[in-house]
């Protein structure tokens, strides 16, 4: 058996601590090596809750030649540089999500990862949960006939208003933080010759970023995709496949608890559900990288086709 991965985390960030430092702890492909943040006491204080030693500064980690990988849940606009740091430091990167905020910085980042013989993988954690992988088997079997439209949509709560996620200088918005999870679904089910075909992005009264949205994809044979985000809602996370003869629903889609028993919806001669065995999916990301590095390489062509649609959705907004 291969020695574990020894992974560092650029910053403490709510994510990093509450979802991904568990993981890596628990997974037997990894180690967790370090923490840094810009603040030593902080630094100190997650590195003592998981094992690991604590480091100011992340150009400090970067330079650590015990780390192998690192993990970036830093604010998106911060991304790219940081990213670019790793790589070139010769450091296999999981980055939260959006990998950056425009599409020529990903594509950039992407071939700089293929240059260096290292994988870079952004972390959109809900295309690993099994549930997607048995719609999709429903679909080639033919299940609901011929598939005709693919609706999805994610909504959340309003957040607290110091929250980065209405900061447009750190990259926030509804569309990178939660209209990513449906785009990347229609990406997902309906192949990247997706198009946009229009959208519309909507700020809240006195915010900064647009804080929800809507947009309309289509595929060559004319699939459509109709997509529904936003942060000032009350909470959703579902989408539907719509086919000639039937029609498949997943609800709780895109953040499921490891607990959960996964339903799948199939109307179509008739009604079933369709349960599957828990599956975490955070830890199914962690098996996923842990193998991207081993190869020395991650898949790459939906993260940057996700990244051209997020971009095209906003270019097309009115």
């Amino acid at each position: 058996m291969s020695a574990p991965v020894r992974i560092g985390v650029l910053g403490c960030a709510d994510i990093a601590v509450r979802r991904m430092l568990p993981a890596f702890t628990a997974s037997p492909d990894l180690e967790v090596a370090a923490v840094a943040s810009r603040d030593r006491a902080r630094a100190e204080e997650v590195a003592g809750r998981f094992g690991c030693r604590p480091v100011q500064g992340y150009a400090e980690l970067l330079g650590s030649d015990d780390v192998q990988a690192v993990y970036v849940p830093l604010p998106a606009a911060l991304h790219a540089p940081w990213v670019e740091a790793a790589l070139h430091a010769g450091k296999h990167v999981l980055a939260e999500k959006p990998l950056t905020t425009d599409p020529e910085s990903t594509e950039r980042l992407l071939d700089l990862a293929a240059k260096q013989g290292v994988a870079l993988m952004e972390n959109v954690m809900f295309v690993h949960h099994p549930r997607h992988e048995a719609v999709r088997r429903l679909l080639a079997e033919g299940r609901i006939g011929e598939l005709r439209s693919f609706h999805a949509a994610f909504t959340i709560p309003p957040l607290p208003d110091d929250d980065i996620r209405y900061d447009p200088e750190l990259g926030g918005g509804a569309l990178a933080d939660v209209g990513l999870y449906p785009l990347r679904a229609a990406l997902h089910f309906l192949g990247p010759a997706l198009d946009v075909v229009g959208a519309r992005l909507t700020r809240g009264a006195g915010r900064l970023v647009e804080t929800s949205g809507a947009a309309l994809l289509a595929t060559p044979d004319g699939v459509t995709a109709h997509l529904t985000f936003g942060m000032e809602h009350a909470y959703l996370s579902r989408y539907e496949l719509w086919g000639s003869e039937g029609r498949i629903t997943v609800d709780r889609a895109f953040t499921p608890p490891a607990g959960l028993v996964p339903v799948i919806g199939l109307q179509g001669r008739g009604t079933e559900e369709i349960r599957l065995d828990p599956a975490d999916q955070v830890a199914a990301t962690v098996t996923a990288f842990a193998a991207a590095v081993r190869a020395g390489s991650a898949p790459r062509a939906h993260t940057l086709r996700q990244a051209v649609l997020l971009d095209d959705v906003r270019r097309r907004s009115v």
